[in-house]
C-alpha cells in the first residue's frame, strides 16, 4: 500500500525547511518488531527550531505522529497517513550540568543517559539501562524499570505543540501516572533535564550491569519484540495473568507469546502487524475469561489495517502523537 505523495506540495510552502521530508517510507525498518506499512510522509527535523517551523506551517487537518527508536511500537500493515516525525541527530545531545543534573535530547537512547550519568558520577539514573527506548518515549510513557520511573528524576522537559510553540514543562506540568503523562498528545518532546545525586562511577556501572544481566536472563532481548506488551493491572503482574490463562507459547501466524517472559510478544518469522495485534487481543480475551481482569496495551499501536479502512480505533491512533 502507498499513499498520495504530498512531499513536494507540503515542502513548497516551507522554503526555509532544513530537515528531510520523504514520501512513502516503510516503517518496518524502524520498529523493533520489523513490521508495519509506510509513513505517508517521514520528516526528520534538523533541530527544535526546524521542527517548530515545520509544525507551524503544517495543515491542522494533516495527522502528525512521532516515532522514537520504535521499541515500544506496533505500526499496522496499512501504514500511517499524514506525517511521521522522527527525531535524529539534532536531538541527540547530552550535557552534564551543575548539581548532578543531566540534560538530554529526546532522540537519545535511555541506555546512553544511564552511561553518561555513570561516567559523570551521577547516581539515580542507572534504571534507564533497563528501558529499551529513547528519552522522548520515557517522557511520554513515564518510562520506568527496577522500581524507578521517569517522574522520580525529571526536572523539566521541552516540547513543541502543533502550532509550533515551544513549551518548557515542569515535573508537575507533566501529569505523570503509571506509564502515562497528561501532556497533550500532539506535543512533541525535544529535551529533558534529569536530577540525580552524587555517586561513585564504578558502583553505578555495577548497578547497570546488574540491570543488564537481569534483562538478559529474564526477557527475550535478542528477539524481534516490542518490550512489555501489557501494563501491570493494579495488584497484578500481567505476565502471571497471561501464564495462568495458558497463553505461554501461544502462536498466531508468525507471532508468538514468549516462553521466556509471556508479557512479551515476538515476531518469530514472517509475522505481520495483524498477526501480532490479533495475538495480543487473543491474549487479552483469554485473560479476561480466566481472571476477569482486562489487560491494557502498553505497546503503542499506530496506523491503519492493510485494507486501509480508517475504522474506529485505527483512525484515532493514526493521528496520535
Amino acid at each position: 500500500m502507498s499513499f498520495p505523495d504530498l512531499a513536494a506540495e507540503l515542502g513548497a510552502g516551507m522554503p526555509d525547511l532544513r530537515g528531510r521530508l520523504s514520501a512513502n517510507v516503510l516503517l518496518s525498518g524502524i520498529t523493533w518488531f520489523r513490521v508495519g506499512g509506510p509513513a505517508q510522509l517521514l520528516f526528520t527535523p534538523a533541530d527544535e527550531a526546524d521542527l517548530a517551523y515545520f509544525l507551524s506551517l503544517t495543515p491542522a487537518e494533516l495527522p502528525v505522529a512521532v516515532i522514537g527508536l520504535g521499541s515500544n511500537l506496533l505500526v499496522r500493515d496499512g501504514g500511517m497517513p499524514g506525517v511521521v516525525v522522527r527525531l535524529g541527530r539534532g536531538f541527540s545531545g547530552i550535557a552534564i550540568e551543575p548539581g548532578h543534573r543531566l540534560r538530554a535530547g529526546t532522540a537519545v537512547p535511555d541506555v546512553k543517559v544511564a552511561r553518561a550519568a555513570a561516567d559523570a558520577g551521577i547516581a539515580g539514573l542507572a534504571f534507564y539501562r533497563g528501558i529499551p527506548g529513547s528519552v522522548g518515549g520515557a517522557l511520554r510513557m513515564n518510562g520506568g524499570a527496577h522500581g524507578s520511573e521517569t517522574k522520580d528524576v525529571l526536572v523539566e522537559a521541552r516540547a513543541v505543540d502543533r502550532q509550533g510553540n515551544v513549551h518548557v514543562l515542569s515535573l508537575a506540568d507533566m501529569g505523570f501516572g503509571y506509564r502515562h503523562c497528561s501532556v497533550p498528545a500532539g506535543w512533541i518532546f525535544t529535551e529533558a533535564t534529569f536530577q540525580g545525586g552524587p555517586g561513585d562511577p564504578a558502583a553505578i556501572l555495577k548497578q547497570m550491569d546488574e540491570v543488564a544481566s537481569y534483562r538478559e536472563e529474564n526477557q527475550p532481548t535478542r528477539e524481534r519484540t516490542g518490550g512489555s506488551t501489557f501494563k501491570n493491572p493494579p495488584g497484578h503482574s500481567a505476565w502471571k495473568l497471561i501464564d495462568a490463562a495458558g497463553c505461554r507459547g501461544l502462536r498466531i501466524g508468525g507471532a508468538k507469546v514468549s516462553e521466556m517472559h509471556c508479557n512479551f510478544l515476538i515476531n518469530d518469522g514472517e509475522a505481520s502487524a495483524e498477526d501480532i495485534e490479533r495475538l495480543g487481543e487473543t491474549v487479552r480475551a483469554r485473560v479476561k475469561s480466566s481472571s476477569g481482569v482486562s489487560l491494557q496495551w502498553e505497546i503503542v499501536r499506530l496506523g491503519l489495517p492493510l485494507d486501509g479502512r480508517p475504522t474506529g480505533e485505527a483512525l484515532a491512533e493514526a493521528g496520535a502523537s
